[in-house]
């Protein structure tokens, strides 16, 4: 998945503003301007968008973990230069305080099915025998059921349309 992409459909499942997008930022110590959060949220064929790097969306998933889980005792967490999908699932894991069945919970409510032995795989470390690349398929499938978890109408359904990407 593009990190744009994943920017765009946490602000869409949390109703996040562009006040609240720049807030989260700076939870993570790091500050951006409402024109560049806006040339990210750009659909990719118009002439000013933005592809959002890596270590941006480390910054904002970090931040993401402040806003939701508070902020930890000590120095903060570093922004990684490079993520991977396995990266992105921990960072999600960890600010919505998923545990491995409640990921189960969320992919089935995207038709995903796995099991909490491969959730585990996904989260271990890269040099352990039993680690597992998460694919893009598993990476959306986790954003989709996040949206209908978290997502809810104005009449306070959880039926929501996908997220405009």
């Amino acid at each position: 998945m593009e990190n744009n992409d994943i920017l765009k459909r946490l602000r869409y499942t949390f109703d996040y503003g562009d006040d609240k997008m720049m807030e989260i930022f700076e939870l993570a110590d790091h500050e951006v301007t409402r024109a560049l959060l806006s040339d990210w949220l750009k659909k990719e064929d118009h002439e000013e968008f933005v592809e959002m790097t890596d270590y941006q969306l480390a910054v904002f998933l970090n931040g993401l973990i402040v806003e939701k889980r508070g902020r930890k005792e000590g120095e903060q967490p570093e922004p990684e230069e490079e993520l991977d999908n396995n990266l992105i699932l921990r960072k999600i894991k960890i600010a919505l305080n998923l545990k491995s069945h409640d990921i189960v919970d969320v992919l089935s409510l995207a038709g995903r099915k796995v099991s909490p032995t491969e959730i585990s795989a996904f989260l271990r470390n890269p040099s352990h025998r039993h680690y597992k690349y998460c694919n893009d398929q598993y990476l959306r499938g986790l954003m989709s059921g996040i949206q209908k978890k978290y997502r809810t109408d104005d009449s306070g359904s959880n039926e929501v349309k996908d997220a405009p990407v």
